[in-house]
């Protein structure tokens, strides 16, 4: 029997890996001659970084760049060597986290630290980006970023205008002649799981510009600002378009990465299971398991549990689903390809003892083992059934 397995992380209390090895521990302990396939399995937001590095074979890099506020702040990214890839989260580089509460202000933020980490991962070869943009603290629609890659973006004397976001109202021009020669070579896959434009009631500043510090003052003007960039940007990109769906992702940055980069914005998880050959790997499976930390009425709409059943559905593959905890209104799991799902935990506990990594790891390898001696039964009765029938 071959079980594919492919776990979101369980936050707090084990990694995506961590979570799939231990499923496989307790398939083992049932069946000593399963054959285990463990894939990473991330949704583009926080920890898709260290998922896809480590369960891909790939190197962590630390560099420092410039963080959202002009520090140095130590930044990591991902390299996965073998297919010249780097794997970034926005967040490493200009999250929101980076900066105390009392600190906030996205007229002063800037992403030119994330252009700093493209640059570095371009120097080391690596020639396709995978972007995860959530949790940033900028709405600078990209602008440092873009500085940082070599872009001119102009005032009327012809100097660049200050990285931050402020630095739009004084934009009259953008040019590329001094932009870094190897971005033609490179591909950008931006995990984008919003679709709101770059300006208006919907666009990043009103939406998003409160929980980074905005007040209302402060998001017309970063609203009009952005409008003139993108009509600045139209000059030499035949994709600037400000109210393309995710445009508005990351304070801009969507709207940066497409314009400029040329980049495709996908939903995170459908882009983690592109790069992790998953489908590939289910082609051939007898059973698939996955889960997370919780499963609920959202886990279908879009997460990367979902996905996975999605493929695994299009093989008429099995899928079993584990999860620390399973709410009332989880139904729709069934409906959308998981055949059965099982909550880990097997005696009255406290939220911190089921959270515990060592506690969460033994009690998922354990109902891991029963689901698959369960299975085995049912298989046994089928077939000594069907060689009955035989006879």
């Amino acid at each position: 029997m071959k079980v594919v397995i492919a776990m979101d992380s369980f936050k707090g209390s084990m990694s995506s890996l961590e979570a799939g090895e231990a499923v496989a521990e307790g398939i083992r302990r049932a069946d000593e001659q399963a054959e285990t396939v463990v894939r990473p399995l991330a949704d583009g937001g926080e920890g898709t970084m260290d998922a896809l590095v480590h369960g891909m074979g790939g190197e962590i890099q630390r560099i420092r760049v410039t963080g959202p506020y002009g520090r140095k702040v130590e930044c990591r990214y991902g390299i996965i060597e073998k297919r010249k890839l780097a794997v970034i989260e926005m967040a490493e580089a200009a999250g929101l986290t980076l900066a105390a509460p009392d600190e906030r202000n996205p007229l002063y933020a800037t992403t030119y630290g994330v252009g700093e980490v493209i640059c570095d991962a371009v120097a080391k070869g690596c020639r396709r980006f995978l972007v995860g943009i959530g949790g940033s603290a900028t709405n600078d629609g990209g602008a440092g970023m873009l500085q940082a890659l070599g872009y001119g973006l102009l005032d009327e004397k012809g100097e660049q205008v200050p990285f931050e976001a402020q630095g739009l109202r004084w934009l009259q021009r953008i040019t590329s002649d001094r932009v870094l020669p190897e971005l033609s070579e490179c591909e950008f896959l931006v995990a984008c799981d919003v679709e709101n434009p770059l300006c208006g009631e919907l666009g990043c500043s009103a939406v998003y510009g409160p929980q980074k510090g905005a007040d209302p003052a402060m998001i017309a003007d970063m609203d009009r600002w952005l409008l003139r960039y993108a009509q600045l940007a139209d000059a030499i990109s035949e994709m600037a378009d400000p109210y393309y769906p995710g445009a508005g992702a990351a304070g801009g940055m969507g709207f940066a990465f497409r314009t400029f980069l040329h980049a495709s914005l996908r939903p995170g998880a459908a882009l983690v299971l592109e790069e992790t050959g998953l489908e590939e790997a289910i082609k051939t499976a007898d059973l698939v398991i996955t889960g997370e930390g919780q499963l609920d009425r959202q886990t279908m709409m879009g997460k990367a549990v979902a996905g996975v059943a999605k493929i695994a559905r299009t093989y008429r593959v099995p899928v079993l689903a584990f999860a620390g905890s399973v709410t009332k209104d989880v139904a729709g799991c069934t409906e959308n390809g998981i055949a059965a799902y099982f909550p880990i935990l097997h005696r009255v506990c406290t939220l911190e003892e089921a959270m515990k990594s060592e506690n969460a790891r033994e009690n998922l390898a354990d109902t891991a083992e029963q689901a698959i001696r369960l299975l085995r039964v049912g298989m046994q009765i089928h077939t000594e059934k069907r060689n009955d029938s035989v006879k």
